[in-house]
């Protein structure tokens, strides 16, 4: 009796053991799996930190919307780690639970160890343990393979919405390409209409000249025919030829004669121009300290950045007056303020004021322009006229039709009251200055 009460304590014993070793097998294989968790939690944390980071970077222009995401993705994961825990403290609870039974039910095998049905009571409670294990490592691996799911679907929706991302970003680029493709379409249509407009004013233009090469022609055709006609006449008729000869002899020379007159005119005015410069900068030179104060307030004006309307009368005795008789003068302020003058003239197609009466021969007109500092016209003198008087009142007219032109420069204003410019004016395709 006393051999098997000893073999049934030391089987209690046995029991005792395998349970303890039973519960530290649990609580290391649970403490694995929580290590397990948190690292696999960890990695997704981490990669999911690391897409975020990527995405910001390549969604600046979308950072608000980035953020709503990723505070959305940080809630779920939130929620995630909420359940996750949850479920953590319900299988703590549950192995306590266990835990708590295996000890009711050791404390019922103690208090049943002096019966010969306790070795099978301990079998029983070891084939349900281990049924138990085999049950919580099916749990176990359906939870990860659950988790591995879980884990490639968010990684798959994540793909789709950096895949959805990256496809509104390609078609922000496509449509930003297509704006500056239309741009620059826009433009090239813009460009083409002006090269086919200039191409139509050179067609057009060439069609005028071909045709006036044609009408030079078929008057020299008639011409030639005529003189075809006329040769027999003109071997009958060499006095009256000699004649018109001598009449156009005498006619060239009156016309030579008046030109020489022309010229003669132009000198002497010329060197009248240039007393009346003398004289007055004799004047100039009279009026001395009132004039020095003008000049001083004038200064302090255009200091200020204002410009005041001249308080001297335009006339030849009082105004200062600045000439530019040809391209280049000492002072360079009053050289471009001629060329852009000159290119007024010129860039603004005022050839078509002029166009039909620059068709009639006649000379090249000299013509002297008086321009106030305000920009406005104070005279149009020819110094030699184009021999039409068309063309004469053409040149007023585009020199009036231009006005204001630029006014004087603090520099010029200074100096100056009126400026005039003197050019040749010549036409062909243009109004051309020189």
């Amino acid at each position: 009796m006393a051999e098997q009460l000893e073999t049934k304590r030391a089987e209690a014993a046995r029991v005792e053991a395998a349970r303890a070793e039973a519960a530290r097998v649990e609580a290391s294989r649970a403490e694995a799996a929580r290590a397990e968790a948190a690292r696999a939690e960890a990695a997704r944390a981490e990669a999911a930190r690391v897409e975020a980071a990527r995405l910001e970077a390549e969604r600046l222009d979308q950072a608000r919307l980035a953020a709503a995401r990723q505070e959305a993705v940080r809630q779920e994961t939130a929620r995630q780690e909420a359940a996750r825990a949850e479920a953590a403290r319900l299988e703590a609870a549950r192995l306590e639970a266990e835990r708590q039974a295996v000890l009711r039910r050791e404390a019922a095998l103690q208090a049943a160890s002096r019966q010969e049905a306790a070795r099978a009571d301990a079998t029983r409670l070891e084939s349900e343990r281990r049924q138990a294990e085999r049950r919580e490592t099916e749990r176990q691996a359906a939870a990860r393979q659950d988790a591995a799911q879980q884990e490639l679907a968010r990684q798959e929706a994540a793909r789709a919405e950096a895949a959805r991302l990256e496809a509104e970003r390609r078609e922000q680029a496509r449509q930003e390409a297509a704006r500056v493709e239309a741009v620059r379409v826009e433009a090239a249509r813009v460009e083409a209409a002006r090269a086919d407009a200039a191409r139509a004013e050179a067609a057009r233009m060439e069609a005028a000249r071909v045709e006036a090469q044609r009408l030079a022609a078929e008057r020299a055709e008639a011409e030639r025919q005529e003189a075809a006609r006329q040769a027999a006449a003109r071997q009958q008729a060499t006095a009256q030829e000699a004649a018109r000869a001598d009449a156009a002899r005498a006619e060239a020379g009156r016309l030579e004669a008046a030109r020489q007159a022309a010229e003669q005119q132009a000198a002497a005015k010329a060197r009248t121009a240039l007393e009346d410069e003398q004289r007055r900068e004799a004047a100039r030179r009279a009026m001395g300290r009132q004039l020095d104060e003008e000049a001083a307030a004038r200064d302090a004006t255009a200091a200020a950045g204002a410009r005041l309307p001249s308080t001297l009368p335009y006339s030849l005795s009082t105004a200062r007056r600045g000439r530019l008789f040809g391209r280049t003068d000492p002072n360079a302020e009053l050289v471009l303020y001629a060329e852009a003058w000159a290119r007024k003239i010129q860039l603004n197609m005022t050839i078509d004021m002029v166009r039909d009466a620059a068709r009639r021969p006649h000379i090249d007109p000299l013509v002297t322009v008086a321009i106030r500092r305000d920009g406005s016209v104070e005279s149009v003198t020819f110094v030699v006229s184009s021999g039409v008087a068309e063309i004469d009142d053409a040149i007023r007219r585009i020199v009036q039709s231009q006005v204001p032109y630029q006014a004087f420069s603090s520099a010029l204003a200074r100096e100056y009251d009126v400026i005039e410019i003197r050019r040749t004016w010549y036409f062909d395709v243009a109004v051309r200055l020189y």
